[in-house]
């Protein structure tokens, strides 16, 4: 099982990667909004923000958020080190329920090209 040291680590590659995409990834990236990243398996949240292109954590709560982030992901901490290590394919692990990912109409739109 990962530990929370390496899902923030492995939060914090994936901000790395989105901030060095380019194109279609980088537009999809680049809103500016709340984000929280529930790790089911630790029964931890990361809560932060989407902005500029980065994931900024700000802050780790034990259970689930305490408010409702713009962008919700759940998922537990080793699905979310073998997909920011290339080896789970973010829509295929979204469509076996291994990953929620919850936000507005006009946010999965842009979402989707990250997939």
């Amino acid at each position: 099982m990962a530990t929370i040291e390496e899902c923030r680590r492995a939060l914090d590659k994936f901000s790395d990667n989105l901030a060095g995409a380019d194109g279609d990834v980088r537009a999809a990236a680049a809103l500016d909004r709340s984000l929280s990243c529930r790790i089911t398996d630790l029964d931890i949240t990361f809560v932060g923000r989407l902005r500029g292109g980065r994931i900024e954590v700000l802050d780790t709560v034990q259970g689930p958020p305490r408010e409702k982030a713009q962008i919700r992901l759940a998922m537990a901490g080793d699905d979310l080190l073998a997909m920011v290590d290339g080896h789970l394919h973010f829509a295929k692990a979204w469509g076996a329920g291994r990953v929620r990912l919850e936000a507005g109409l006009l946010d999965l739109f842009r979402l989707r090209k990250l997939l």
